[in-house]
């Protein structure tokens, strides 16, 4: 079994030389880990990353030097010790600093374990002495509030200045403070269970809960519980963030329709569209055809499926089109890739991986997939546009180009009260908010095909 210090360590130089994501290096290294330690790892690695600028700006003082003039492996240790001894104070400090000192000799850097020994001694000896930017008294420190997210809160500068500019200091403030906070697990039943029966299960069990907030049919857990769950309650339910499922209701599904979930793995929302379409009730006539292309994310969806005791239609698509479909659904979902920067609470690394010069290229690939969809919707039909990003450009300005292109489609604002109406926009788009709402941020528009 790997050191479970060193395997973290592994996973953030992975991630620092752009080979994986973070679930990824996390999935690969987790079987080399004892069971005991695969909670800690995951801890250590999403939480190191959670507090990267702070950690550096703490590791700079200490070593009184640039943390750039740091070798990769030697500063990975530094962030997992730094973090560590601030963020996880149930851990002794001699036992984090032989920990790092014994992580840098297995890595076989036996060279630096006296300078890591030193920075972290010094990180221990003068504690809350180590001065980071402080929170502006005033609103109007624009330079002032960049510093303190940046630094002290842990966000990239180009990403909270936009966050500034948009809803204030303050909104972007609480926006940072809910990305580095652990999140909460949303719950679904799997098909063949009821609500009730789960929520009667989780009390059997003496697992605590409570009801999702806005979807009616889903219940929220502590933090860390999914891990600890007994056999049979892992395969009563399925997690899925709750902006997530109220995306899925933006679709309005009804039992008789035709949808098509586009760009559909990991499959969380073509679950919601099932329930929705009472899939599986030979009463309902409802077809639900369920895609993807890249085979690891087809074989991921099937997996989903598989798990939730649903027997649905997968096919492998490219959603930039041309797509095997003319006029045939009544509604078509595309929650289409893209930066995935509303969800950093979930995947802090994407914080360090992404850049404002991402955005026009996803923004692209997002308006020729639909432009491929409009092609398969019967008059009267709608599209669902979504994506995770807290970014106008692959949100409403997609939406807006495509719009301007193609005059047979228009903006519909829901009025089922599936989604609530704080939530929407102006123009009836779903946009979600961790300042408002306590959620992750999701977009959603529904463009109806005239």
């Amino acid at each position: 079994m790997t050191d479970v210090r060193v395997a973290a360590a592994g996973v953030l130089l992975a991630i620092e030389r752009g080979d994986e994501t973070l679930a990824a290096a996390l999935d690969r290294v987790r079987p080399d880990v004892a069971p005991v330690d695969r909670g800690l790892l995951q801890e250590l690695a999403t939480g190191t990353l959670r507090w990267r600028n702070e950690l550096d700006a703490v590791i700079a003082t200490a070593a009184r030097r640039s943390v750039k003039s740091i070798d990769p492996d030697v500063l990975a240790v530094l962030r997992l010790g730094a973090y560590q001894l601030r963020h996880l104070t149930r851990v002794p400090t001699h036992a984090v600093v032989d920990g790092a000192v014994r992580s840098i000799k297995t890595l076989r850097r036996a060279s630096a374990a006296s300078f890591v020994n030193a920075v972290l001694r010094a990180i221990v000896r003068r504690g809350p002495a180590i001065a980071l930017p402080k929170r502006p008294a005033t609103a109007d420190d624009v330079d002032g509030w960049t510093r303190y997210l940046t630094t002290t809160l842990s966000h990239p500068a180009w990403l909270v200045r936009r966050w500034i500019d948009r809803y204030g200091p303050e909104a972007a403030e609480t926006w940072c403070v809910f990305n580095n906070t652990s999140p909460p697990v949303t719950v679904r039943a799997t098909a063949g269970h009821s609500i009730d029966e789960l929520r009667m299960a989780l009390e059997a069990a003496g697992v605590a809960y409570r009801p999702a907030r806005y979807v009616s049919d889903a219940l929220e857990l502590p933090a860390g519980t999914l891990g600890s769950l007994p056999a049979d309650l892992v395969a009563m339910v399925r997690p899925q963030d709750e902006g997530a499922q109220l995306v899925a209701r933006m679709a309005a599904a009804r039992p008789g329709e035709r949808i098509l979930d586009l760009c559909a793995a990991p499959g969380g929302k073509t679950l919601v569209l099932a329930d929705d379409l009472r899939c599986g009730d030979p009463g309902a006539g409802s077809r639900l055809i369920a895609a993807d292309y890249r085979a690891g994310r087809v074989a991921l969806l099937c997996e989903t499926l598989s798990r939730s005791h649903r027997h649905l239609p997968v096919v492998r698509l490219d959603a930039r089109g041309p797509l095997p479909f003319s006029d045939t659904f009544d509604a078509v979902l595309v929650d289409a890739p893209c930066s995935g920067l509303g969800t950093i609470r979930r995947e802090p690394d994407l914080k360090w991986s992404r850049t404002a010069e991402d955005l026009p290229v996803l923004a692209e690939g997002q308006l020729r997939m639909l432009h491929a969809a409009a092609g398969t919707v019967v008059p009267g039909g709608r599209i669902v546009y979504a994506t995770c990003s807290s970014e106008p450009e692959e949100d409403a300005e997609v939406v807006n180009r495509f719009l301007a292109r193609d005059r047979r489609f228009s903006l519909l604002a829901p009025d089922d009260g599936r989604v609530p109406a704080m939530m929407l926009t102006e123009r009836g788009e779903l946009f979600t908010r961790p300042d408002r709402d306590g959620l992750e941020v999701y977009y959603a528009a529904v463009l109806v095909r005239l």
